[in-house]
Formats: C-alpha cells, structure tokens, sequence
C-alpha cells in the first residue's frame, strides 16, 4: 500500500533507448546512476537488459542495476527499471549503423508511445536514434518530432530547442534548405507563433512571453533589396499575432540578433529554417541542450544531440544533456499540471457567476 502510494505522488518517466550502437546506454546509465532522480520520478526504460548488461561491463560500470519488469506499471519507485522489448540475443557492433539498431529503436519507441497513450507513463525521455537506419513501414519520418505529431493526431507542433539561456523554436523544421522560400506562409508562422505562446505559459510557467521571431533574409531584407518575404509574410504574421495580444517581435536579422544579447530579451525565439537557429544553438549548448515538441497532447524531451558513434563504448559520452531533458520532462509536467488546474478553476468561476445565468 506504501508503495503504490509513493507512485502517484512520483512523475512516471519513460525512457526509449534509442540506437543500442551508440551512446545511448551510456547517457541513460550515466544519468540514472544519480540516486535523487529516485526520490522525484519512478523510472521506466524501455529496451533490453542484455543490451543494457553489454553496456554496462563495456564501460567498466560495476556498481549499476536495472531492475526488470515486464509492464511498467509494476515499476519499483526507487529503482531504475527496464522493460524487455526483444528477448533474444542481440549484435552489438559499436559505432556503426546496423538494421539491427534500427529495429530495435523502433520497438523502444513503439512500446513507451503505447503506454503514454495509455497514461501508464506520463512523460517520455527519448535517446538519440539514427533517422536512417530506423526508417520502415513504422517510421517514415524526418525524426521523433513528426513521429509523435502523428501518433498524437497533431496538426500544429512546435520543435523547440532550449538551454538556460534560450528557447528557440523552427518554423519549417526538417526540410530541405531549397523549398524554405516555398513553404513559408504567413498562415504558418502565425500558427507557430501561437503554440510556442501557449506552450510558454503552460509549460514553462511564463505568465506573458515575449517572443522574437527571426527574417529570413540577410538584414531583414534590407527593406526590400534583397529580399521582400520580411514585408509580405512574416511582419503579418507578427502583426496578426500582436493583435491576438501576443507580444511577438521582429522580423530580426538573425546575425545581429544572436551577435548581440538581444536574444536575451525574449522567452522564445522563432526561426524560419532548421539551421538558423540550430546553429546558434548548439553553438553555446552542444552538449547541455534540450529538444521539445511543443503543442503536443504529451510531453517528449531528448538531449539535443544525436548518436555520437564515434564515442560509443568509450566511456567519454557527456550524460549532461540527457539529464537536462529528463528534469525537464518532469518539470514540463509539474507546469502543465499547474496550469490546466488553474484554468479549469477559472472556467468553473466563470461559468458559475450570476451573470452567466440571465437569459
């Protein structure tokens, strides 16, 4: 009775073990080694032991365990589990990509998905996949963002990219560089503006964000001579939004906007395409920062890096990341929580005043 007492107190995290050739067993180990993540979250990995077991002698981790169960509701809350999703044994190869690694990834991926739809988790924590080898009748998606906007029937979702300094979100996300132009509406954006707003109060406790969103063109377009798209697609988008009482700003040149500490202004950053704001991004936080889809109906975090072959097996692998988007997995879920109570409060009030009832 104790026990299951302490579970519902706890955030159920559930943790996919991304591509079993690279690091992502380390970061995992590495992170849940930390004994006060038992005293905040009951811990569900989904993978395999043997794989796990492999890892853990690979990197000369003696004092480790994972605790074995078959459904993650009989996860211990003091324990780090794991839930077999293949049984057999399994190749390790190290570093290198294998159709292996990518089933399995997609196992792990397919198994913590049915359980947040199931709510026997509440947050998912995702390890680095490699989007080549995991491609199949499953998964026929650029990565984990549109994976989850789908499974989650997910029209307007947001990739937001944040360390202790920024948030930054993208508007085309992962397409090619060439069709950006193309692509771009003022439709769009405005829409992207909407659910990063929304996801800064819900999810990141803001009461009224302020959000910067980016040109496209070198110097915003220099007022038309290198470009008009700042003029005819983004400023009325930003314009629509303001009037929406939503404080957007901009169009910014993206240079001298992350030149500056201008970026240090705003709770959000909006960029047009993927490496506009990668770049700066995993520039001043490669190995620290946090990948989130905003605008989903759950919460999914990942460190902001990706398989890192060329470490796996080292014991050199940085869990910083991974242990950054794990505590902000389950602090996401404490604001969500907070917010959703308070605004159903609201609702209630309103709906019950005396002046709600005149005919």
């Amino acid at each position: 009775m104790e026990q299951a007492v302490e579970k519902e107190k706890r955030v159920r995290v559930g943790i996919t073990h991304g591509d079993v050739n690279g690091i992502g067993y380390e970061i995992i180990i590495k992170t849940l080694q930390d004994q006060r993540l038992m005293e905040l979250y009951t811990i569900v990995v989904y993978g395999s032991s043997k794989v796990a077991s492999y890892h853990r002698k690979a990197l000369n981790i003696n004092d480790f365990n994972f605790n074995l169960v078959k459904k993650a509701d009989q996860a211990h809350p003091r324990r780090p589990n794991i839930v077999n999703i293949h049984d057999e044994e399994i190749k390790i190869d190290l570093g290198k990509s294998t159709a292996i690694a990518g089933e399995l990834s997609l196992l792990s991926l397919e198994a913590a998905t049915d359980d947040l739809l199931k709510n026997n988790i509440d947050v998912v924590v995702t390890a680095p996949i490699n989007k080549k080898n995991i491609q199949s009748p499953g998964f026929a998606f650029p990565g984990h963002t549109e994976y989850f906007a789908k499974k989650f029937n997910t029209e307007e979702y947001l990739m937001l990219m944040i360390n202790n300094v920024l948030r930054i979100g993208v508007v085309t996300g992962h397409i090619p560089l060439g069709k950006v132009k193309e692509t771009l509406t003022t439709e769009m954006i405005l829409a992207k503006i909407k659910v990063m707003n929304h996801s800064l109060m819900r999810d990141f406790g803001i009461v009224k964000p302020r959000i910067a969103v980016l040109a496209l063109n070198p110097h915003a377009g220099d007022d038309g001579l290198i470009g008009t798209e700042e003029k005819t697609i983004i400023q009325p988008a930003i314009d629509k939004a303001y009037a929406q009482n939503i404080l957007a700003f901009g169009p910014y040149p993206a240079d001298g906007f992350f030149g500056s500490t201008n970026f240090k202004n705003f709770d959000g950053i909006l960029a047009m395409y993927h490496d506009q704001g990668m770049v700066p991004f995993k520039l001043m936080s490669f190995d620290e920062g946090v990948n989130f889809t905003a605008g989903l109906p759950c919460i999914r975090t990942s460190p902001a890096h990706g398989t890192a072959y060329d470490l796996a097996g080292k014991n050199e692998a940085s869990p910083e990341a991974f242990r950054n988007a794990l505590y902000m997995a389950g602090d996401i879920f404490m604001h969500r929580t907070e917010y959703d109570e308070l605004t159903a409060n609201k609702l209630h009030i309103a709906g019950s005043h005396p002046d709600n009832t005149r005919s």
